[in-house]
């Protein structure tokens, strides 16, 4: 769908009658590891991670860097928030936009003059036809891209590093043996359900496309909501965060800001619809820096209703809603009713 000269702005083939949103696999799918003789070995400086901050997909390898204890480990940088026709794009000097960690031009040796994340992909691949995506976890000594797929990077991070990082993180166990079966579980109904269940519906165009998905989205919001309401909490299997937190979150932090209005996920919204789901997602935000220190909500409502032209054309930024995420113990006027009517 995606090459040198085709619109990659057109999220749906406009030949598909079908009116879906069908995601492209990721292309590149080495791996890190800290077995001997690897071929791409777990070492402190060798990998570089590129992200955008309006992604949840590279969002959730952030945190988990951050969780792990790799900031010195593994450097990172941010493309500017904007897609146009050629991708994500480097910000410049010039961008006053863009704020955020480490938004700045690529800063890796060798890519001086790089202007878009295309150009790393065509330096690895000058044959490459799918889409620039991120996150894109790059090999500084190779010279070339080991990973683009989000939910394998975070899992490197989570397991591969850890000969090298302090104790402290290696107490950090996103993917304990335990529940390994129960958090590949939720991660299939919550993948296909609402990370890429937004996406879904908002790129949908047809309408019966979009009923189909946005109603499967909302019955799987119903279902996380159950769980959540039902458990010890905080986190998604009680006292420990793992995967499943991550995945989620960066789906739900956007829900309110971004998904109701400009994807017409309206049946309900998180913050008066879903109290367990908010608690979750505030617990989170406020509570464990790598969630809230990650979450750049410019970044967010920019990318989105400023790059996706296709669904709002004149790439208008709605005000609201005010604030980006309540406070821990805060709440809008329907759900402080509808507690109060439960007392």
């Amino acid at each position: 769908m995606t090459s040198k000269d085709n619109k990659i702005t057109d999220w749906v083939n406009p030949n598909d009658k079908s009116g879906e949103f069908k995601r492209q696999q990721s292309s590149f799918r080495n791996w890190i590891s800290k077995e001997k003789g690897a071929k791409f070995p777990a070492e402190k400086g060798r990998y570089h991670l590129y992200i955008s901050y309006a992604c949840p997909w590279a969002n959730r390898t952030l945190i988990a860097r951050k969780l792990k204890g790799l900031e010195d480990i593994i450097s990172f940088s941010a493309v500017h928030w904007h897609m146009g026709p050629k991708g994500w794009r480097f910000p410049t000097s010039e961008d006053k936009d863009a704020p955020g960690e480490n938004v700045i031009p690529d800063p890796v040796q060798g890519h001086e003059g790089f202007t878009h994340l295309r150009d790393l992909y065509f330096s690895v691949d000058p044959e490459y036809q799918g889409r620039f995506t991120v996150p894109v976890l790059f090999d500084k000594v190779q010279k070339t891209i080991v990973n683009n797929e989000s939910s394998e990077i975070l899992r490197m991070f989570g397991t591969e590093f850890d000969d090298i990082i302090d104790e402290k993180y290696r107490s950090v166990v996103l993917y304990p043996k335990e529940l390994q079966q129960q958090i590949e579980e939720a991660h299939v109904w919550q993948y296909d359900q609402i990370n890429n269940g937004v996406y879904k519906s908002g790129f949908a165009t047809t309408q019966e496309a979009y009923e189909k998905a946005v109603t499967t989205l909302f019955e799987a919001l119903d279902k996380a909501e159950a769980h959540l309401a039902s458990g010890e909490g905080p986190y998604w299997f009680g006292k420990e965060i793992t995967e499943v937190d991550i995945r989620l979150f960066v789906t739900i932090i956007r829900f309110d800001p971004v998904y109701v209005q400009h994807f017409k996920c309206n049946i309900h919204d998180i913050r008066s619809g879903y109290p367990a789901l908010h608690r979750w997602m505030r617990h989170l935000y406020w509570k464990v820096p790598a969630f809230g220190e990650t979450t750049n909500f410019q970044h967010i409502k920019f990318h989105y209703t400023k790059s996706h032209t296709q669904i709002n054309p004149l790439s208008i930024t709605p005000v609201g809603p005010l604030p980006d995420i309540l406070g821990l113990d805060d709440e809008v006027p329907a759900a402080k009713a509808a507690a109060a009517g439960k007392r």
